[in-house]
C-alpha cells in the first residue's frame, strides 16, 4: 500500500487500471448493459445473450446513459 492507501504497482500491477476513471466507467456501462440483457431476455422469455444486449443498448439507450453520467460526474466535482 502507498501513504495513500492504496495498493502500489509492486504489489497490483493491475491497481492503475482498477483506480483509472476510465475503468470505472466501463463498469458503470457494462452493468447498465447487463441488466439491459437482463430485461430483453425476461421479455424474450430465455437468455438473449450479451451481444444482442449490448447492440440493442447502445442503439437505444447509451447516448442518453452517457449525457446522465456526465451530469453526475461535472456535479459531483463541483462539489468536490
Amino acid at each position: 500500500m502507498n501513504g495513500a492507501g492504496l495498493p502500489s504497482l509492486a504489489s497490483d500491477p493491475n491497481a492503475v487500471f482498477r483506480n483509472s476513471a476510465l475503468y470505472r466507467e466501463f463498469l458503470l456501462e457494462r452493468e447498465e448493459i447487463l441488466r439491459h440483457k437482463w430485461y430483453l431476455s425476461e421479455q424474450a422469455g430465455h437468455d438473449v445473450g450479451f451481444e444482442k444486449a449490448l447492440l440493442d443498448w447502445i442503439v437505444k439507450h447509451r447516448a442518453e446513459w452517457r449525457n446522465l453520467r456526465e451530469k453526475e460526474i461535472a456535479k459531483s466535482e463541483s462539489r468536490g
